[in-house]
């Protein structure tokens, strides 16, 4: 077990935010978490368990002891009739596992590529991308509880997924007189394992994808293919926190009742929508805040970004404290919010986590 004090978490943030952890412990193994519950300094306090870093906005200095999950491993568990039993240590990098699968003739994952965060962190965000889920893929996972040390397993049913949610995301407790089950801050993941079908078949039917079948002329393209479709596409659209501090998409697009769509509509006939199976519509948040003049806008070295409204961007280098603060990302969100809620009644729900 590593243990190391004041650390710069600017490394381990894809905002580059300037932030540092009081403690951090590097988790390489169960037996890593195992010696954390054991020591009686570490044990007592309050636990932020930290993965890629894709989906946070750090505010200040993190208090709680920092568990950096770094847990390493990926492999072809079993195979059933119909799927590939895969499983995956928590602190992989997605995107290269992804790409390991496709690789390795297990397809099923491609569209979901260039998702930034590890493997861990998919199922507390319910991953998604061009009309695939973590939830379509997903098989189980094991999660050490924080408070005991024991190691549990949950499918995808006791993982309550819905729309870039899950049960890792609410904290337990009662409401309205119900016990609400949640394992925010109480669980770390150690591994997933996802069932990759063998009848494969491509997940099309996007814009941007149908636009690549045009170009490319190919209507039934191989998994790699679709893979490498995915990859130009994204590269094209968002910026690569490498170079320019990102989350990713920013806000959830929201979902309206039919009715409230087509008031919305008669307003503004161009608004970007997809119709649900259960009825309700999903409105593209990206379109939504493009049409409140906002792509291309700043608040302090916070920003819009310029090719993609959903995105918000550190424009700062990000060193020596000239980089964007999280104070500054978060008043800029909450000035969108306020402008989307006055001209299309709609609040939108930022996606990353904020400490």
């Amino acid at each position: 077990m590593l243990v190391e004090k004041n650390v710069a978490l600017q490394a381990f943030n894809t905002f580059h935010i300037v932030a540092k952890a009081h403690t951090l412990v590097r988790i390489r193994s169960e037996q890593d978490v195992l010696a954390v519950l054991a020591d009686p300094e570490l044990a007592p306090m309050p636990k932020f368990v930290l993965g890629g870093g894709s989906n946070i906005v750090l505010t200040g200095d993190v208090k709680p002891l920092v568990l950096k999950v770094e847990i390493a491993g990926r492999s072809l568990l079993r195979e059933t009739p119909k799927a590939f039993i895969l499983e995956c240590g928590a602190g992989e990098n997605w995107h290269d596992f992804v790409r390991w699968t496709v690789e390795s003739g297990y397809p099923g994952l491609e569209n979901m590529a260039m998702i930034p965060g590890t493997v861990g962190a998919t199922p507390v965000q319910n991953i998604g991308a061009y009309g695939v889920e973590l939830q379509d893929r997903f098989e189980s996972l094991d999660a050490m509880d924080l408070a005991t040390g024991q190691v549990f397993t949950l499918n995808a049913a006791q993982c309550a997924f819905g729309y870039r949610d899950s049960v890792f995301k609410h904290a337990s407790g009662k409401s309205a007189g119900a016990i609400n089950f949640g394992l925010k801050d109480r669980a770390l993941i150690l591994r997933v394992r996802f069932a990759l079908p063998k009848a494969w078949r491509p997940v099309l039917g996007y814009a941007d994808i149908e636009k690549k079948m045009v170009e490319q002329k190919c209507t039934n393209p191989t998994p790699k293919q679709l893979f490498d479709w995915v990859c130009a596409i994204r590269r094209a659209k968002l910026p690569d926190p490498a170079v320019v501090g990102n989350a990713g998409s920013f806000f959830k697009n929201p979902t309206v009742t039919a009715e409230q769509c087509a008031d919305i509509i008669a307003r503004d006939p161009k608004v970007v929508h997809y119709r649900m199976d259960d009825g309700s519509v999903k409105l593209a948040a990206g379109w939504l805040i493009d049409s409140c003049g906002w792509k291309g806008k700043s608040v302090g070295q916070a920003g819009v970004y310029e090719k993609q409204a959903l995105v918000l961007v550190n424009r700062g280098a990000g060193k020596d404290g000239n980089g964007a603060t999280g104070g500054e990302v978060m008043t800029l969100a909450r000035a969108i919010q306020t402008s989307v809620y006055e001209r299309f009644g709609i609040m939108l729900e930022p996606e990353p986590v904020v400490v």
